[in-house]
């Protein structure tokens, strides 16, 4: 058994297509139309073939709370891995990523946490 598919909820797939795209460079993988809404996937370029993150709308009535509770304690709704945080802070700082926490070590792990401009913080973590 191995994870096939990860969900993110985002308020706008157009826009976090291109966020986690063009800013965080994920590559998109499926794009295909679901009656008022589409079937998005991003990967990783580093392994195209592996888990297919989805760009998930977030119009189910309880995902709005959740995202929302989630955001105001700082919880990401998700992690992603890099070989090295502080570097990837500065580039995505560059490009005006807002972050909420700058790189902090954390035992064998170093993480930031950023904003995706669509409703939720993503943690990235590299391990030491």
């Amino acid at each position: 058994m191995r994870i096939n598919l990860s969900s993110v909820f985002v308020d706008d797939q157009d826009k976090a297509l291109r966020f986690y795209t063009e800013v965080l460079g994920f590559v998109k993988k499926h794009d295909v139309p679901l009656g008022p809404h589409r079937w998005v996937t991003v990967v990783s370029p580093e392994d195209p073939d592996g888990t297919e993150l989805v760009l998930e709308p977030d119009d189910h009535p309880a995902v709005k709370p959740y995202k929302e509770a989630l955001v105001a304690d700082g919880i990401p709704a998700t992690s992603f891995a890099v070989d090295d945080v502080r570097a990837e802070f500065e580039r995505l700082r560059g490009l005006g990523v807002r972050f909420i926490q700058e790189p902090a070590e954390m035992g064998p792990v170093v993480t930031a946490v950023l904003d995706d401009t669509c409703g939720n913080l993503i943690q990235i973590a590299q391990y030491t």
